[in-house]
């Protein structure tokens, strides 16, 4: 079973989407599971999980309905506000979803990353906990000494979007190298090797570019702990679908054994958001 663990979907006449606009075209416009099907039948890729890409509850049940209709779609990770005292019935009612796995929270968005250390976030950080609940961590690089004081308090099954989207077009290592080796020392914390060509220069990248990062993560959270994820269609403002998977592909080639391409190409994924044959029957 062969998973993209992060890719979305979207309809843009639903006016979720405030940060998609005519100033960028290429990704001003509907994207469905037609658009992406013929580049994971090339792939080889199975199933993806759907990631939420707005901030509202009703983009979340936009893509749970979808994921009723798609067979490719293996789990839908949602949002919900903390903030907001009706969360907890909102989760519970996407749980009764069997391809709902998890949330998503967006702290790259936050004006102040020290919200999710407020009491009202690190409660809802230790129900999500309590029930074991995957959550996607979007974050950037400068924001990490936040997460980590997260992780130090709350025990959350998590996992970084995106490497943390690290200085990769400025070839910036540090501080993010080592924050992101104490961030793997927290056995519940997995990371998607993901979004990485859009924090490269989109217009002359190469595959060297990526190499120390992507070595650096699987060093510091093994080949149990990481995961192939696409971010198509975003990835589209610096690679095509297939160029974002011959990245991977290439980087890691001759430093897998069968067994581990497998797992971070879809065992891993499938692994940390709990899915089953439900959610995966082809």
């Amino acid at each position: 079973m062969r998973i993209d663990s992060h890719q979305h979907y979207w309809k843009i006449d639903r006016n979720d989407y405030g940060w998609i606009t005519p100033e960028i075209p290429i990704l001003y416009r509907d994207f469905l599971e037609n658009d992406l099907k013929p580049h994971l039948e090339k792939n080889k890729i199975d199933k993806t999980i759907v990631v939420q890409a707005a901030p509202t509850i009703e983009e979340t049940e936009f893509i749970l309905s979808l994921s009723n209709e798609c067979e490719t779609i293996a789990g839908v990770v949602g949002w919900i506000n903390p903030e907001n005292p009706s969360y907890k019935e909102h989760l519970n009612r996407f749980r009764q979803n069997p391809k709902f796995v998890g949330i998503r929270v967006m702290i790259q968005d936050m004006p102040d990353e020290n919200k999710i250390l407020e009491p009202e976030y690190l409660k809802a950080f230790s129900y999500f906990a309590e029930l074991d609940l995957p959550v996607d961590l979007l974050v950037r690089s400068d924001q990490l000494p936040t997460v980590l004081e997260l992780l130090e308090q709350v025990p959350i099954r998590g996992v970084i979007d995106h490497i943390a989207k690290p200085e990769i077009k400025q070839g910036k290592m540090e501080p993010w190298k080592r924050q992101m080796e104490q961030i793997a020392q927290h056995a519940n914390i997995y990371c998607k090797l993901s979004g990485m060509v859009t924090e490269a220069d989109p217009i002359n990248w190469k595959n060297e570019d990526f190499v120390a990062y992507v070595d650096h993560i699987v060093q510091v959270f093994g080949k149990n702990r990481v995961m192939f994820g696409s971010d198509w269609p975003v990835c589209l403002l610096a690679a095509s679908y297939d160029q974002v998977y011959e990245v991977l592909k290439e980087t890691l080639t001759g430093r897998l054994t069968e067994e581990e391409e497998a797992k971070i190409f879809g065992a891993n994924a499938f692994e940390f958001y709990k899915l089953n044959y439900t959610n995966v029957q082809l």
